[in-house]
């Protein structure tokens, strides 16, 4: 089995990561066996990294719920994340709670035999200034990418990194997200990028990690934050959108010169950006979700596709270089403002599952003591109270809704479906479509939760009544929305 070890480094990785499994839990295809996700960021309280972990042990436990055989049609939650390899998704870094940069790299201890200041005590004070020194690090490296190359260089040395060293396999490949105009990403990048293919002999499975397919994603630019005014400078915050510009440009020279390990690379960015409160990291630092993030775990999808890629020795053969577009510029994005092979890969799968969502969110209470297909299948009180429909579903159901809601109000805005409550109009979801009307129920209001109910009702009798109520339930969602999408969308 084929696994695709994805590292998301710092906060933009972490949200892009968010956006994967999205996509993976609307049935997305991914020309791999499962994915492994793995997180490098020392801001352990990062709340992007929190909701992250969260949503994708959702998932992972909806997917261990449902069969995954050949005769089941069902795609939703079709391919498997796996948190057994790095339980805590965490690669953790050593020594960075409770410190500052000058006692992490030792500076008090660069002396002399009589107690004074040597050689490398003015070599570190020459390369970092005196806020350098002073910054803690348990929030990330705060914009700060010279701190950050010297922190993040340890990570190779973990028990994580060796455990996931050991667990690939000749056929595996493995993806880094990372922004380019931070500290964490910025610096994170390249040391792992290196430290993959220059893995120690002595290391098991190191053949394996050092011959990967390897591919990456530079998140460059895509929101600012807020001008922090605080009088006191050593107490501002050193987020400063100001720099963002300056600081992609510098980590971009440096990339075309001496970034030659990648199989592909991709880059990504907006020129139109939301101001975002200026946090500096920890429980507050909870960004909006945007379609660039979508994007970038797009490129997670279109990597895994790509053929004809090889590495000899640690070097790659042949680099290939990609950049994501639209096919017209709009501040609104809908599917229509989409490339076609975007739309192939999304629309459908997107449709499906917020229809799926709603449906959860807007009418399942008033249905399911009524209709053939819950009845019959004794999706009752219990089922609605169950752990799985509450909070491993009903968790992730909400979290999807809200990471399309966040996308839909932000800038540049990704907003392809009406997701207003409209029981009376439920098909006229997608922005710019209007539904085809049906003529099998002509009992009925083609637009409504009814219609929604027949097609259920439909489907129920065909499902294999052998299998777990969970694995009922998602497969007969799936059936009876696929022959909806189908018959109201053309798709």
């Amino acid at each position: 089995m084929s696994k695709l070890y994805v590292f998301g480094i710092g906060g933009t990785g972490s949200r892009v990561l968010k956006s994967l499994t999205m996509l993976l839990a609307a049935g997305v295809k991914i020309n791999a066996d499962e994915i492994v996700p793995i997180v490098i960021d020392p801001d352990h309280a990062a709340a992007d990294l929190t909701r992250t972990i969260k949503l994708m042990q959702d998932y992972n436990k909806i997917y261990n719920r449902i069969d995954h055989n050949n005769y089941n049609r069902n795609a939703f939650f079709g391919t498997k994340i796996n948190l057994e390899i790095i339980p805590s998704v965490r690669m953790p870094l050593q020594n960075t709670e409770n410190t500052d940069f000058k006692t992490y790299i030792g500076l008090p201890l660069m002396t002399d035999e009589n107690g004074k200041h040597n050689a490398n005590y003015a070599l570190a004070t020459m390369l970092f200034s005196e806020k350098n020194l002073d910054a803690t690090m348990e929030v990330g490296f705060k914009g700060n990418p010279n701190i950050g190359s010297v922190v993040l260089n340890q990570f190779a040395l973990s028990d994580e990194f060796k455990h996931f060293a050991a667990s690939v396999n000749q056929d595996d490949r493995i993806f880094i997200i990372s922004s380019i105009f931070g500290g964490t990403g910025a610096s994170g990048f390249p040391l792992l990028l290196k430290n993959l293919r220059a893995i120690s002999d002595t290391q098991s499975g190191c053949e394996n990690v050092k011959n990967a397919t390897i591919g990456a994603v530079s998140v460059l630019p895509y929101f600012d934050v807020a001008p922090d005014n605080n009088p006191d400078e050593m107490r501002r915050s050193e987020i400063d959108s100001a720099t963002f510009i300056s600081k992609t440009k510098a980590a971009l020279s440096y990339y075309e010169k001496n970034i030659t390990e990648a199989n592909a690379l991709y880059y990504i960015a907006d020129n139109i950006s939301k101001q975002y409160k200026n946090s500096e990291g920890g429980t507050t630092q909870q960004n909006d979700a945007h379609f660039i993030e979508l994007a970038a775990a797009l490129a997670v999808v279109d990597f895994a596709s790509l053929t004809g890629l090889s590495t000899q020795n640690g070097q790659p053969q042949n680099i290939v270089y990609k950049e994501f577009g639209i096919k017209q510029e709009a501040k609104e994005i809908a599917f229509g403002d989409l490339d076609s092979k975007t739309n192939s890969t999304i629309k459908k799968p997107l449709a499906a599952f917020t229809l799926f969502c709603k449906y959860l969110n807007e009418q399942i209470l008033n249905s399911y003591k009524d209709q053939p297909w819950a009845k019959d299948h004794k999706f009752d009180d219990n089922f609605l109270r169950s752990p799985f429909f509450q909070s491993e579903l009903g968790d992730l159901k909400k979290s999807y809704l809200e990471w399309l809601r966040e996308m839909n109000d932000n800038v540049r805005a990704f907003a392809p479906f009406d997701l207003r409550e409209k029981k009376g109009d439920v098909f006229s979801l997608i922005k710019g479509e209007t539904p085809a009307k049906i003529g099998n129920f002509r009992y009925i209001l083609t637009s409504n939760y009814a219609l929604f109910d027949a097609y259920l009702n439909s489907k129920q009798g065909k499902i294999k009544t052998d299998s777990t109520p969970e694995q009922i339930f998602v497969e007969l969602f799936y059936n009876a929305i696929e022959r909806l999408v189908k018959s109201k969308f053309r798709m």
